[in-house]
């Protein structure tokens, strides 16, 4: 009976906790698309459009045997040098991510020379934009629903303890 109590306790305080995380939504980008991150694909093209936020990751596919996954500042970008990068991405898998979890501009080259073919993007991450405004029939919809939320860490506490004087009875 104890390991059982201790058990469903542990359900119920996950249970709790997962009801208090905020949603949160991020996207995983993979560089270049279907053509990953290789030579003759122009990244700069790639990137335009694409809305890229704190959160985000950058999932770059190649050859592990040829390319690498290096991030510099801007001066080494422009000019491909990579001897002094500020983080080395590359793992050596060739399925190597990189977290965008700064609002700032990211630059990334492959080192081996490939950085001259091309083989470098700018990512410019820009702070999440804020929920969209619900209409008023939305909100009062998501008041209750919110206020719904607001009981059931209660709700699941009271069952928790309706279930331990249960199991104090047997």
């Amino acid at each position: 009976m104890g390991n059982l109590k201790k058990s469903l306790g542990l359900f119920l305080v996950v249970c709790a906790v997962l009801v208090m995380l905020p949603e949160a939504s991020a996207t995983r980008w993979t560089v270049g698309g279907k053509m990953g991150w290789s030579p003759n694909v122009n990244y700069t093209i790639w990137a335009r459009g694409k809305h890229f936020y704190n959160g985000d990751w950058l999932f770059f596919v190649y050859d592990r045997n040829q390319q690498s996954v290096l991030e510099v500042n801007k001066t080494n970008y422009e000019t491909c040098n990579t001897d002094h990068p500020l983080h080395n991405y590359t793992t050596g898998a060739g399925r190597d991510v990189a977290p965008l979890n700064v609002t700032r501009d990211y630059y990334f080259v492959s080192g081996n020379g490939f950085c001259y073919g091309g083989m470098k993007v700018h990512i410019h991450v820009e702070k999440p934009p804020p929920p969209p405004m619900a209409s008023p029939e939305k909100a009062a919809s998501s008041t209750l629903s919110s206020s719904g939320h607001v009981l059931l860490l209660p709700l699941a506490f009271a069952i928790g303890v309706a279930w331990d004087a249960f199991l104090r009875v047997w």
